[in-house]
């Protein structure tokens, strides 16, 4: 059975931990058990229908893998979810990538921070993963910290 932690079908779906679990004692939703990290795994085929945007097929196997850690696929599901117009779920994704050392999650979380797009305006904290983002080579990301030295 294909499944996802219950933190990712929160992030994904805008429903509290306690809407959550109230789904999982009254067998809605089907717990899978638990995964090396001690996360509790839910089947994805039972989150879908609470989510507010469409998901198949190959998108359905990015959050897949998403949820398993990969950070590059992390990055695209915060993609995907950004051009739905569900910013909280791609902050979720975002920040995952981020913190794994992925540099277009950097700078998409930065623009974010610079922007307040999602989240309280912080132009340093904007600029931090921005930097960060072209301290790894992200061509972005260099031109916009370029752009903000004031003498060349």
């Amino acid at each position: 059975m294909r499944s996802i932690s219950l933190d990712t079908a929160i992030a994904m779906s805008k429903q509290s931990k306690r809407t959550w679990w109230r789904r999982v004692s009254e067998n809605v939703v089907n717990r899978t058990g638990s995964d090396g990290r001690g996360r509790t795994m839910i089947a994805i085929d039972d989150v879908i229908p609470f989510l507010s945007v469409s998901i198949g097929g190959e998108d359905i196997e990015l959050i897949l893998s998403a949820d398993l850690g990969n950070a590059d696929a992390q990055n695209d599901a915060g993609q995907l979810f950004d051009e739905f117009g569900e910013i909280n779920a791609a902050l979720y994704w975002w920040r995952a990538a981020a913190e794994q050392g992925n540099p277009d999650a950097m700078q998409h979380l930065g623009r974010c921070y610079a922007s307040g797009k999602g989240v309280p305006k912080d132009g340093n904290l904007g600029i931090m993963w921005i930097a960060k983002a072209a301290s790894l080579g992200h061509v972005i990301a260099a031109l916009q910290i370029e752009s903000l030295r004031p003498f060349r």
